[in-house]
C-alpha cells in the first residue's frame, strides 16, 4: 500500500537535523520505479494558480505542458531530473514545443527546507539550485548526521549567508504555500508519490524514460 507524505507543520533547524532521505526512504516514500499512467485531470484545474509562482522554462503557449511534482529527497526525482529531464528540455523544450513546470511536493522535513531554500534563492537562481541539489543529492540527503551544513555549503554557491540561510527556513509564509500547493496537488489531483507527471493532464506517476513520455507527446504535436 501507497504511504501517505509525512505531515509537516512548520521547519525548525532541530528538523531538519532530525529528517533524512534515508528515513524517507525506510518509509517507502517517494519510491516510485514503475510508471502508472492513471486518469487525466482537468488542464485547466491543473493549470490553476498554486499561490506560488511558477517554476518553469518553455514558451507559455507551447502545445504540450508537463506539470510534475517532485520531492528533493526523493531518489527516483533525482534521477529522472539528471538523467531524463535534460534530454525532454532538449528534445521538446529548446526546440519550443513544451513548457515544463516544476512543482514542489515534499514528503519530509529536509525536502521541504530545500523546496524552500531554492525559492529563496531568488527568481533566476531557483530553477539552477534545485539542478544543484539533485545532482547532489547523496551529498547533502543520504547524510548520517547532520545534513544542514551540507546543504548549506551548497547553498553558498548561489549566494546564501548564514543568516539568510536560517531566515529563509524560518519562513512561515512560504512553508504554508508550499504545503498548501502539495494539500492541493494530493487531494486534487491524486498526487500520492513522486515523481508524479501531468502531460496536458494526463497522469504518469513513476519515472518515466524519455521513450515513455515521447509516446504521449509526439501525438499531442502530430508527430505520433
Amino acid at each position: 500500500m501507497m504511504k501517505q507524505p509525512k505531515p509537516i507543520s512548520r521547519i525548525t533547524r532541530r528538523h531538519v537535523l532530525l529528517t533524512t532521505a534515508g528515513a524517507a526512504g525506510a518509509l517507502g516514500l517517494g519510491l516510485s520505479a514503475s510508471v502508472k499512467p492513471a486518469l487525466a485531470v482537468e488542464q485547466a484545474k491543473l493549470m490553476a494558480d498554486t499561490g506560488l509562482p511558477e517554476l518553469s522554462i518553455g514558451p507559455a503557449d507551447a502545445k504540450v505542458t508537463i506539470v510534475e511534482y517532485a520531492s528533493m529527497t526523493c531518489p527516483h526525482c533525482a534521477r529522472f531530473h539528471n538523467e531524463v529531464y535534460p534530454k525532454i528540455k532538449e528534445k521538446y523544450v529548446d526546440t519550443g514545443k513544451m513548457r515544463f513546470i516544476f512543482r514542489e511536493f515534499p514528503l519530509d522535513n529536509l525536502a521541504a527546507a530545500a523546496a524552500m531554500l531554492a525559492r529563496c534563492s531568488g527568481d533566476d537562481k531557483t530553477l539552477p539550485l534545485i539542478s544543484v541539489l539533485f545532482s547532489k543529492i547523496e551529498e547533502w540527503a543520504f547524510v548520517r548526521e547532520k545534513p544542514v551544513p551540507a546543504l548549506f555549503e551548497i547553498s553558498k554557491q548561489v549566494g546564501f549567508t548564514k543568516e539568510s540561510f536560517e531566515a529563509c527556513l524560518k519562513d512561515q509564509a512560504l512553508l504554508d504555500k508550499i504545503l498548501a500547493q502539495r494539500t492541493k496537488a494530493s487531494e486534487e489531483f491524486g498526487v500520492s508519490s513522486t515523481p508524479t507527471l501531468f502531460i496536458n493532464g494526463e497522469k504518469l506517476a513513476g519515472s518515466p524514460t524519455l521513450e515513455e513520455i515521447s509516446k504521449v507527446v509526439d501525438p499531442l504535436l502530430g508527430e505520433g
